[in-house]
């Protein structure tokens, strides 16, 4: 009797085995994509009305950023799309105008992006501008060496809001999707 089990769950062992087992495929990782998706701050600007008060003219600011996301060959080769995101907040009395342009090494600009908003009160302006496939050229952004900034007055420089700690507020950001393979 003892024999007869033994040999049952041998024979039952050797089933479970064989039935349950297929021909594996290690040609698998052929078929694999790998597109990671990398996110970045770019800048921010905050400008306090009293400081926009204190400026004559009408540029209170202007600055250069340093753009080096291309810099690297490993990226520049392996970027399929990306999206450059950009929050504008208005809490100030004046009516503003952002200007943001693309430079590239000899300073030529070779992408602008417009951004007006009125004075406050006033939601915050947010806008997302797509490079690759389904938007502007990815050599735009290739080629970017510097982002110039130039924030301007369209109003006074007497006028204060009422609202505590006014101030412009521009927020920016940058996600690009990469193909690995």
């Amino acid at each position: 009797m003892k024999g007869l089990r033994i040999i049952c769950m041998f024979l039952l062992g050797f089933l479970m085995v064989i039935s349950c087992s297929e021909n594996q495929d290690f040609d698998q990782i052929d078929d694999l994509a790998i597109v990671p998706s990398y996110e970045t701050s770019i800048f921010y600007v905050k400008a306090q009305e009293t400081l926009i008060n204190r400026v004559a003219g009408l540029n209170f600011f202007t600055q250069d950023f340093n753009f080096d996301a291309f810099e690297e060959p490993f990226f520049t080769e392996r970027v399929i799309s990306g999206v450059l995101t950009y929050e504008l907040e208005n809490t100030t009395s004046k009516p503003i105008e952002i200007v943001l342009e693309f430079l590239d090494t000899n300073e030529n600009v070779i992408d602008t992006e417009v951004f007006s908003m009125d004075p406050a009160p006033t939601s915050v302006l947010s806008r997302d501008v797509a490079y690759g496939p389904t938007g502007k050229s990815l050599d735009i952004i290739r080629t970017t060496s510097k982002i110039r900034l130039t924030a301007v007055n369209l109003g006074d420089n007497s006028s204060e809001s009422n609202i505590p700690d006014s101030a412009i507020e521009l927020r920016s950001s940058a996600q690009f999707t990469l193909e690995l393979q």
